[in-house]
């Protein structure tokens, strides 16, 4: 058994958090272009972060709700989840996205992972005060995934990590086995497998014995 670390905006989700929530504030065209940047590794990924986030200052908590509300897993994505789990492996979300987002999108399909590595959007009770925390705002993935690991007996260079963007790059370089789920350009070199849906990496777990 192993463990198994997937990104989630991009990779589990075609949803984007942040442009979600910036539709709220009308900026989801410069959330989408500052997230664009960071995914083709043309901007620090803690530095895009900070930069959206501070575009959300002032949204009502009510409609940052409504807004994950619209939070989704990709087709295919819930069904693998549950065969890795049926599996005996451990699975794990790493995603600078946040908590909340996360957990409805699992909820919806009525899935679990056994961890979530996320960040939280800060607010005073009523509002979004433009701030971010959390593990992966400064932190990476790498050292995520290695903790995780080392948590469940598990050596890092046996586990597998899946992702599309740069700031999944540290977490793709230490594991086992490196998957870019439709990565960008910048990516793709540093993967050992591409796929373009969850058909394909069902197919793929399944040559590597994983199912």
């Amino acid at each position: 058994m192993t463990l198994v670390a997937f990104d989630f905006d991009g990779t589990l989700s075609d949803s984007e958090m942040t442009v979600l929530l910036g539709e709220r504030v009308d900026s989801a065209d410069e959330m989408a272009a500052i997230t664009e940047r960071a995914m083709n590794d043309e901007l620090a990924y803690a530095e895009s972060l900070r930069q959206r986030v501070a575009l959300l200052e002032g949204l009502a908590l009510r409609e940052a709700a409504v807004a994950l509300e619209h939070v989704v897993l990709r087709e295919g994505a819930a069904d693998l989840l549950r065969a890795l789990n049926e599996a005996g492996h451990t699975t794990a979300i790493l995603t600078g996205g946040f908590q909340r987002g996360v957990e409805r999108a699992l909820e919806w399909e009525g899935v679990s992972v056994d961890a979530i590595v996320s960040n939280r959007l800060d607010d005073d009770g009523e509002v979004l005060t433009g701030e971010v925390e959390g593990p992966l705002v400064d932190g990476t993935k790498d050292d995520a995934l290695t903790d995780l690991a080392a948590a469940h007996g598990v050596d890092v260079g046996e586990t597998v990590a899946v992702g599309d963007g740069a700031n999944d790059l540290p977490m793709l370089a230490v594991a086992g086995l490196a998957v870019g789920f439709r990565p960008k350009p910048a990516v793709e070199p540093e993967c050992d497998e591409v796929v373009e849906d969850f058909d394909e990496l069902r197919a793929l777990f399944g040559r590597e014995g994983l199912l």
